[in-house]
């Protein structure tokens, strides 16, 4: 895809949708830090909650969303799928650039939709999967694809949405039934396919809690196997990610950058990415992908395949 792009002197201006946890920790600070960019204004569904972000950020509140989309260049999403797809939607039909959160959509019709306005506007599009803007990771990503070899490879992702002071434990979509692989899936098959290349096809089965265990064949030729849940106990919670092959086996590092930084260097890379016309690898093409494997899993788990 071609990307129409432009130089902004002053700074990107971005548009900050969405007042929870996730805005206020992540986006909000790693856009105020970003190089090349300016938050122009922040909007939210509880006006309340938004003049409160707003003034912590140093930005202005907006009360309506079409008026924040007048007054800015990107917008960056921290909001449920099924709200981002839609108001996405809405940005990318009037060429704003799109830094959007992950999953993409909760819909494969709804994230489709998307990844063709994004094109027909000649947009530029980010997702942010928190690993994959990890300076760290990458250079681990890349040592990986420098070596070769590898076999195959697993992710374990055993969250506890309910252990105390989990800044997420009210989210409604993650309790939802399939909340697990909509939430902690994208991050297992990104991962994944930084390690062993793309995903071509997909096998999953049910567990107890809300386990999810997906078998994953890649088009290199390598499989793995990615098992996920938010509710594990919280004793039992564990994250391990790892592939083996003819060099031995290789951990992914434990995350060391803070998510607010991962967010700037993500925001940072969609100016980038829209001043020079070139898609970004992590853009909604790429987060369409996920929704696909995520939607084929919740099939096979709702008993259709």
């Amino acid at each position: 895809m071609q990307i129409t792009f432009r130089l902004w002197e002053d700074g990107m201006r971005f548009g900050l949708v969405g007042t929870g946890p996730w805005a206020g920790r992540t986006h909000g600070p790693g856009l105020v830090a970003a190089a090349g960019v300016e938050l122009a204004g922040v909007w939210g569904r509880h006006p309340e909650r938004t003049a409160a972000l707003a003034e912590q950020l140093g930005a202005p509140a907006y009360d309506d969303y079409a008026e924040l989309l007048e007054s800015v260049d990107a917008v960056a999403f921290a909001v449920p799928p099924k709200v981002q797809a839609a108001m996405a939607l809405e940005a990318a039909a009037i060429g704003k650039h799109l830094l959007l959160d992950k999953p993409v959509a909760d819909s494969l019709d709804d994230a489709r939709a998307l990844v063709e306005e994004v094109a027909d506007e000649g947009i530029a599009s980010v997702v942010f999967l928190t690993q994959r803007f990890d300076p760290l990771m990458r250079t681990f990503f890349a040592d990986l694809e420098t070596t070769g070899g590898w076999k195959g490879g697993w992710s374990r992702m055993l969250a506890a949405l309910d252990r105390p002071g989990n800044p997420t434990a009210d989210s409604p979509w993650r309790r939802e039934q399939w909340g697990s692989l909509w939430d902690v899936g994208p991050h297992a098959l990104s991962n994944l396919s930084a390690m062993l290349g793309p995903i071509g096809e997909l096998t999953a089965v049910g567990g107890a809690d809300g386990l999810i265990h997906m078998v994953l064949t890649h088009e290199s030729g390598a499989t793995s196997t990615a098992s996920i849940t938010l509710f594990a106990p919280p004793a039992g919670s564990n994250f391990e990610t790892g592939v083996w092959g003819d060099s031995g086996t290789a951990l992914l590092p434990e995350r060391r950058t803070a998510p607010a930084d991962a967010l700037r260097l993500a925001a940072e890379e969609l100016v980038t990415a829209a001043e020079s016309g070139e898609s970004h690898p992590i853009d909604v093409a790429f987060g369409t992908r996920i929704v696909e494997l995520l939607a084929t899993a919740q099939q096979q788990l709702s008993g259709g395949r």
